[in-house]
């Protein structure tokens, strides 16, 4: 494809794009990757060029002028919001004299959620989607583009046009057809179903539990979950990601694709995490208190999941990015992927020289945490 003539085009955002010709090319499975969920996070200012993120998504038409392939594409001019950490390279490039930013980040912003990030009607745009990134990376001088979290599957285009591919590590929770939360216990080693037992009852006590959605979801809702994630994120990043306004429009536009999970004590909110429902798996992605309680980040984030999941009859459990502590809770390891196009042959030769290792590193350490796993063992 890439003989032929390319008719790609840069919108002005997702938003100023018509919701059902995105989702022609997204899809229904994956709800980062739809109109929906992309458009609130510029709409709400969350996703801005201010932020450090300048919406630019590639557009590639198809025969009849509508789009045939999509990407959800932003520019960058720091590292920040990604999960896939690049900061070293950053710094290499800085002191050898060039400008690593402004980049191309090919992502949905400040969500570690694999998924397809080569948006396509029709498969065959693949390689033409991918040669327009490339070469709006070239023409506007752009140091580098990045492609985080694309799911497996999409991985050989980039190969085959000669990208990057690095592997990291996240933790995820499968649902083995299970019927309820005892029976996941069952298949764990009797010292961890113990501990788990354990703490969801340290956890629980004098608290009650809520499962929101659709509807029951208020502003209110919105307003004490803002305090939890204010908190966390001032904590963890120096100043939250998202605005007030982003959770207002996602439960008026995406509240039947919302699970909010909130601990209340004598009816108070005191905690909270936000889930969104995909068509296989459920998504945590924002969790906060305001009462430090033990062990409840692991009840309403991950067991309270694992809950939700059963009951829906969902797949799995994708809770986020890092968190080694998750494999107590029978999370286990999966690869992520990205892929990275570096035009300058030199800064290239290095990057690969330092992801040959680090993949050869994310593998030892990937069969040492299978092994770590608290499943029962047979025999």
């Amino acid at each position: 494809m890439r003989s032929r003539p390319i008719t790609a085009r840069i919108a002005d955002g997702v938003a100023s794009i018509p919701s059902a010709e995105w989702d022609a090319c997204a899809g229904p499975g994956n709800p980062f990757v739809s109109h929906r969920f992309l458009s609130i996070l510029e709409r709400s200012g969350s996703a801005s060029a201010r932020a450090g993120w300048q919406p630019l998504p590639i557009m590639v038409a198809g025969a009849e002028g509508c789009a045939a392939a999509v990407a959800p594409a932003y520019v960058k001019s720091h590292s920040q919001g990604e999960y896939v950490f690049d900061h070293g390279w950053a710094d290499a490039w800085e002191q050898a004299g060039g400008s690593y930013y402004p980049k191309l980040q090919v992502a949905v912003p400040f969500t570690p959620v694999p998924g397809p990030r080569l948006l396509l009607r029709d498969a065959t745009a693949a390689p033409a989607l991918i040669a327009a990134i490339e070469a709006v990376t070239d023409q506007n001088g752009l140091s580098s583009a990045h492609v985080t979290f694309v799911e497996e599957a999409q991985l050989h285009w980039f190969e085959a046009a000669g990208w990057l591919v690095r592997a990291g590590t996240q933790f995820h929770w499968q649902n083995h057809c299970y019927a309820g939360f005892d029976d996941f216990l069952a298949a764990l080693s009797s010292r961890k179903r113990k501990a788990i037992r354990k703490e969801r009852a340290a956890a629980l006590e004098g608290l009650t539990v809520r499962h929101l959605t659709g509807s029951e979801i208020s502003e209110a809702h919105w307003d004490a979950f803002w305090q939890f994630y204010q908190d966390t994120g001032s904590r963890k990043w120096g100043q939250p990601y998202l605005t007030r306004a982003f959770f207002s429009l996602l439960g008026a536009e995406m509240a039947d694709a919302t699970l909010l999970i909130l601990a209340e004590r004598d009816g108070v909110p005191i905690a909270g995490a936000l889930n969104l429902i995909g068509e296989d798996a459920l998504y945590g992605r924002y969790w906060g208190a305001i009462e430090e309680v033990p062990f409840l980040h692991f009840e309403l984030c991950y067991y309270q999941a694992i809950d939700a999941a059963i009951a829906r009859g969902l797949a799995r459990v994708e809770a986020g990015a890092q968190g080694e502590h998750k494999l107590a809770r029978g999370y286990g390891p999966v690869t992520t992927w990205s892929a990275h196009y570096i035009p300058n042959p030199g800064f290239r030769r290095a990057v690969a020289d330092f992801l040959q290792r680090e993949r050869a590193a994310v593998e030892r350490e990937q069969e040492w945490l299978g092994e770590m796993m608290p499943f029962r063992r047979e025999g």
